[in-house]
């Protein structure tokens, strides 16, 4: 009862809400009509006014305290559980970590192992190519002792104790280190500043430097040489442009470091003891970098490896400027060599060309007179070649003239023998022309005849057509008249055997034989079925346990092999009793 009124409470106040909600939002939402219910008011009026209901009881309250009481301790259980759940995930993904810290620790100490014994073994072998005496010998092994000795002694006396004070120290000294470094990350930037202003002057002062191959080289041509100067200058130029801001990018990348030169140090050893191919290097990395620096947060870390990464960036950008400008400087001084080679061999042709030059021009004045000489004896040639010509054109033209007079007397003759040709051709044709002529009316004779024929054939073969569709039309109405026929004696016996029905309503609402048989009236016990209902062709039990690859399989298995090699190779060789028809051969195995 209690839970039906505190329901039938929240109803009612929801309603009143929603009505609230409505009244609010009435200009915004379309029109929608709301149904109260009666029960819901009458309740909210008698909760109101204190009137007392016999459909409902009184609330108990110490019950409901104590549900409540319970849920709270159920609840305060439940976030206990989450607490330790939590607790004990932090501590697996701690130990995790560490266990991960632990392997790449492993392989930084077997290298450094094997660093150590390579330069152990080295200065072995410098001692003893050396031919160290065994007294100098002895006495570095002997200081070598003291040496141990003394740093087993430091490690006890001063390490240890600073190990166990440290971690009190270590939230303490936070502020002081902070305040303690400032100065010191101030001086190492204006110290890496005084470094790479003296780089990058000494490295532009390389590049600005003229070649000694260009210096040395002999040109005949000051133009050339002082246009390939300057387009050294220029070339140069260029390339000190961009070293100079690639020096700028990395002084402010540097002046945003987060971490001192010390610190920064230890970054870049945690940083190599990780290799590249480490599945989560980075989270690991982190991880060690917060063990090391724990008064810095991850998000300082973080921006330190973006800025480490912008300064080996630009750093790998400036090392391939400058691989590219010593690339381009030997093309350049390659190219500059050719030219002043190919200049050198220009120079020296141009002087053989110019001797040249005059030993032609002295041959051309003897030539000269020479050429003077030969053309007065070739005009006296020409002048009697022309009076020899002249007389042979005359011979010429009389030759023509009794030429053209012979060619006038056959060109007569010839057109006489065209004239017969055609006249004889013309008769030819004529009297061929008579003879189609004749050959025509013969065949249009023939064929006014032909088309008489014709057309008494079409007349005749149209009346046959006629006739004959006069009689399918008439086999038409005879089919249909039958049709019509059949149909009427088809009705009239459907009309003879036709089930008259008596209207009788209690028969159709009673039950059927079917319905009765479904809820069990009138049925009388079950019949079992001792038999099956069909033959069934198959096998029994024994021809199947008969089988040879059946009991095979079956030893197998109890013995445990029926998943090992030798079953798989042995099973599909054991052949059946019966051998299978061919269009029934499993293809199983053949897979």
């Amino acid at each position: 009862m209690e839970t039906e009124f505190l329901g039938s409470y929240r109803d009612s106040a929801t309603d009143e809400l929603l009505v609230d909600m409505e009244n609010v939002d009435k200009r915004d939402r379309p029109f929608t009509p709301i149904q109260k219910n009666s029960s819901s008011d009458n309740l909210v009026f008698r909760m109101k006014n204190e009137m007392r209901s016999i459909k409902y009881k009184p609330v108990d309250y110490q019950q409901l305290h104590a549900l409540t009481e319970a849920k709270k301790l159920a609840a305060a259980s439940t976030e206990l559980k989450i607490r330790k759940a939590a607790q004990t995930s932090k501590i697996s993904k701690e130990q995790m970590l560490v266990r991960q810290h632990r392997q790449v620790w492993w392989q930084e100490h077997q290298r450094l192992a094997e660093v150590r014994c390579k330069m152990e073994s080295e200065i072995k072998s410098f001692l003893n190519e050396e031919n160290i005496g065994d007294e100098c010998l002895s006495e570095l092994i002997q200081f070598e002792q003291e040496l141990s000795e003394q740093w087993c002694l430091y490690v006890k006396n001063v390490i240890n104790p600073v190990q166990q004070l440290r971690a009190d120290l270590k939230y303490r000294q936070h502020d002081i280190t902070q305040c303690s470094r400032s100065p010191t990350e101030l001086n190492s930037v204006k110290v890496l500043e005084e470094v790479l202003g003296h780089y990058s002057e000494e490295r532009s002062n390389l590049l600005s430097v003229l070649p000694m191959e260009l210096e040395t080289l002999a040109c005949p041509y000051p133009d050339l040489k002082s246009s390939i100067f300057n387009e050294f200058y220029n070339f140069t130029e260029k390339y000190q442009k961009k070293l100079q801001d690639f020096d700028l990018q990395l002084e402010d990348i540097y002046r945003n470091f987060l971490l001192s030169e010390e610190d920064h140090w230890i970054y870049q050893a945690v940083l190599g003891q990780y290799p590249g191919d480490l599945c989560g290097r980075r989270t690991l990395c982190l991880d060690m970098l917060q063990r090391y620096f724990p008064h810095k947060s991850r998000h300082a870390l973080v921006e330190h490896e973006k800025y480490c990464d912008q300064y080996h960036f630009a750093r790998e950008q400036r090392r391939i400027l400058i691989s590219n400008w010593n690339k381009n400087r030997r093309d350049f001084i390659q190219k500059a060599v050719l030219t002043l080679a190919e200049a050198c061999a220009a120079h020296e042709t141009e002087s053989a060309l110019a001797k040249d030059r005059k030993q032609q021009q002295e041959l051309c004045a003897d030539l000269k007179a020479k050429v003077l000489q030969w053309r007065a004896h070739q005009e006296e040639v020409a002048r009697l070649e022309m009076e020899i010509s002249a007389r042979r054109r005359e011979k010429q033209k009389e030759k023509e003239k009794l030429w053209k007079k012979k060619e006038l007397l056959q060109r007569e003759e010839q057109k006489e023998k065209i004239r017969k040709y055609w006249a004889k051709k013309e008769q030819n044709w004529q009297e061929m022309e008579m003879r189609d002529l004749r050959r025509l009316e013969e065949l249009k004779k023939t064929m006014a005849e032909q088309s008489v024929k014709d057309r008494e054939r079409v007349n005749y073969r149209q009346q046959l057509l006629a006739k004959r569709l006069m009689e399918k039309k008439e086999e038409a109405l005879q089919e249909a008249h039958g049709e019509e026929e059949r149909a009427r004696r088809l009705e009239a016996l459907r009309k003879q055997v036709a089930i008259v029905a008596q209207f009788d309503p209690v028969r159709m609402m009673s039950d059927t034989m079917a319905s009765k048989a479904r809820m069990g009236i009138g049925t009388e016990e079950e019949f079992i079925l001792q038999k099956p209902l069909f033959t069934l062709n198959t096998y029994n039990e024994q021809q199947i346990i008969s089988d040879p690859r059946l009991r095979f399989e079956l030893a197998l298995r109890e013995a445990g092999l029926h998943k090992t090699f030798y079953a798989k190779e042995m099973l599909p060789k054991i052949s059946p009793q019966k051998p299978p028809r061919k269009d029934m051969e499993s293809t199983v195995f053949k897979i």
